[in-house]
């Protein structure tokens, strides 16, 4: 037997993936930040809402969301370094549940709290436990690499189809500012609860009956450092890359709803908040399926393939209306799902699974920036109804996206 493998110990590898499914499940709710604005934030669509805010206010706190959870993902990978992932994912709970309890204090004079609870700690929060669940998961399947980390972000996806409407009910029954209150005591139990079943496994570990296959030329021998990674160009190629990739979904996310409700979309009330579903749904089933493909034809073949999708489907929503504009947010969707998918596993692939979370972590920043950037230019653009150029720039992003994927290698062997 290969001595460089630990064993399978007696514990059933399956406990951490359910745990980090329902924790993932929980972080879903980033993806429907277009229902709290809708009742948060007034606008021509959305007359009644609480704030007389101008809208790049809700931008602002979604940005900062997905900004800063690049920033909790790297913190949660530095301190499971010197910690148990347990103590890192109950830590990202009381982090995320503080953060969406406390946005009911907010009022119309201070939408700084907004940003500082919902978009900062809940970002923050939400990026400690991302990276430390998915990393634990792909040490205890090194045979399946690219299925569990898609099983563990679809649940993220996931998220958003299934509190879409539990958070329309609980709006509808409490108001938005105490529906964050309750979704905040629900995201600090279910993390603590399942933090204790987030364990890591023997060094080194292998499944019982599984043979490790023979070694890639160009793949990493042994883990990379944090350090060593950031001095493979390898490393500075896929950030921008993924920053490219995600721009369609980046932009679509949080207007899905709010485009749904433009006069001329054809779309009903009802129509319009489906639509934040189908996007939810397809994004969560785009992680699974995608990630799940990239075991069996590759992580950057499955990339390519994403990046066309991507390009096309965000060009075919400036022109089409009704349920039509509806099949390609979808599209938009499974594409963007695809992307959160596969990413984690090449990461994995180039640099190996010792510091997966740290380094996974620090290729979010591609990730953050891209939604930061995008949400800023949609947003832009939608103040005067001109979707078309915004969607335009996320389609020339996928392009350039294509190009780098096209040129990616794995980083040079490492020896020792």
């Amino acid at each position: 037997m290969d001595k460089s493998f630990a064993p399978a110990p007696r514990f059933n590898r399956w406990i951490p993936v359910a745990a980090s499914i329902a924790i993932q499940l929980c972080m879903g709710t980033a993806y429907i930040w277009s229902v709290f604005q809708s009742y948060l934030i007034v606008s021509p669509s959305t007359p009644d809402a609480l704030f007389n805010w101008p809208a790049s206010y809700g931008t602002l706190a979604y940005s900062l969301l997905l900004g800063l959870l690049t920033v909790g993902s790297t913190i949660g990978g530095k301190l499971q370094e010197r910690m148990t992932p347990r103590m890192v994912v109950i830590a990202a709970g009381v982090v995320l549940g503080s953060g969406f309890f406390l946005v009911r204090f907010i009022t119309e004079s201070t939408p700084w709290l907004l940003w500082l609870t919902y978009g900062i700690m809940g970002g923050i929060g939400m990026g400690m436990a991302y990276t430390t669940t998915i990393a634990c998961c792909q040490k205890w399947f090194p045979d399946k690499r690219g299925l569990v980390t898609g099983i563990i972000v679809a649940a993220l996806g996931f998220g958003g189809l299934v509190f879409t409407p539990v958070a329309e009910a609980l709006i509808a029954a409490y108001g938005v500012l105490d529906t964050f209150s309750i979704l905040g005591v629900v995201f600090f139990i279910v993390n603590v609860a399942g933090a204790f079943c987030i364990i890591n496994p023997p060094e080194n570990y292998r499944p019982a009956g599984w043979t490790p296959p023979a070694q890639k030329s160009g793949s990493a021998v042994r883990s990379f450092t944090p350090s060593e990674a950031a001095r493979t160009p390898q490393f500075y190629m896929v950030i921008i890359a993924f920053m490219c990739a995600t721009a369609a979904g980046s932009m679509m996310i949080p207007m899905a709803k709010i485009l749904g409700l433009q006069p001329d979309s054809g779309l009903t009330n009802e129509a319009a908040v489906a639509g934040v579903m189908i996007i939810s749904c397809f994004n969560s089933f785009g992680r699974l399926f995608w990630a799940g493909l990239s075991d069996k034809l590759g992580r950057k073949r499955v990339l390519l393939i994403l990046l066309v999708i991507a390009a096309l489907s965000i060009v075919g929503v400036s022109f089409t209306k009704g349920y039509l504009m509806l099949a390609f947010i979808a599209v938009i969707g499974f594409s963007y799902g695809g992307f959160l998918g596969v990413f984690p596993a090449l990461t994995a692939d180039f640099w190996g699974t010792k510091n997966v979370a740290t380094i996974y972590g620090m290729i979010l920043l591609g990730f953050g920036i891209g939604a930061v950037v995008s949400s800023y230019v949609v947003a832009y653009f939608s103040a005067a109804r001109a979707f078309t150029t915004a969607f335009a720039i996320a389609g020339a992003a996928a392009v350039a996206g294509l190009a780098i994927v096209s040129l990616l290698k794995a980083p040079e062997a490492k020896t020792g």
